[in-house]
């Protein structure tokens, strides 16, 4: 597979990576979300590979968008090529492919980055890492499904809490909760997400995308209402000087003042 610019794929046996290259922080926006979801739809149409990794360069997953970019949050990541919608719309194709998804987060991931990483049947980690939804300390609300897709994976009251504090969690705690499946020192979390997925790919891949649909039966369609309701909450809190200054605290590194208007 050729043609992307900002993700390498590569086969390896059964398994095929998908690497995201935008390090350090590995920030994203809709380009890198379409060409993710455009090389699922790839893997898809081979069933010579039967499982994926996720992983990425750097030493953080993925950090979300990048809120320091001169453009500052215009929805799709600050890229300024699309909008939240484009994005969230290329989001539900990711949760739409066939084939079972393992996450190496060897570091943080962060808002969307979370969101992305979720979007995985399992996640490998590591202590070093870190996990956010931190929506709430930017005076916004959080998005890419997030708000269906966590719940379902540490249970309602723990994404709450992750919502409601904007903490960040441990790899550690990540694991202890459920979000996380596998806990490995930092410099064999790849080697584990490929241990994970190879024995995955040994099984009958009509056997494993007849299992998978029917244990994400209805996923995208939940990510694509909770996508639709997220856009809407998110679109009237941007225009609020509480987002302005939870933007402006967070690159300041400093709490934020904020003022409920």
């Amino acid at each position: 597979m050729s043609g992307f610019t900002d993700i390498g794929v590569e086969k390896h046996g059964h398994v095929t990576l998908i690497e995201i290259r935008r390090p350090p922080l590995n920030f994203f926006d809709l380009s890198l979300i379409r060409q993710i979801a455009d090389a699922l739809g790839q893997i898809d149409n081979d069933m010579d590979s039967r499982a994926v990794v996720l992983a990425s360069q750097g030493k953080a997953f993925c950090a979300g968008a990048n809120f320091n970019r001169p453009a500052g949050f215009d929805g799709d990541a600050a890229s300024g090529d699309g909008t939240t919608g484009d994005l969230y719309r290329e989001a539900v194709r990711i949760f739409s492919n066939k084939k079972p998804i393992v996450a190496a987060v060897q570091g943080a991931a962060i808002g969307g980055g979370l969101g992305l990483a979720v979007s995985a049947d399992f996640r490998v980690t590591c202590p070093e890492a870190r996990f956010a939804a931190n929506f709430t300390k930017l005076g916004f609300h959080p998005g890419f499904g997030l708000t269906v897709t966590l719940p379902e994976v540490v249970g309602k009251n723990n994404a709450a809490l992750m919502f409601y504090t904007s903490r960040r969690v441990t790899g550690e705690e990540a694991f202890n909760m459920g979000l996380a499946n596998v806990l490995v020192p930092q410099d064999q979390v790849r080697d584990e997400a490929f241990k994970l997925a190879h024995e995955i790919a040994e099984n009958s891949p009509l056997g494993l995308m007849s299992t998978r649909a029917t244990m994400r039966a209805g996923l995208a369609d939940r990510v694509k209402a909770q996508t639709d309701h997220e856009l809407a909450e998110q679109t009237w809190l941007r225009e609020t000087e509480d987002f302005q200054e939870g933007i402006k605290s967070t690159a300041e590194r400093r709490a934020g003042n904020f003022k409920g208007r």
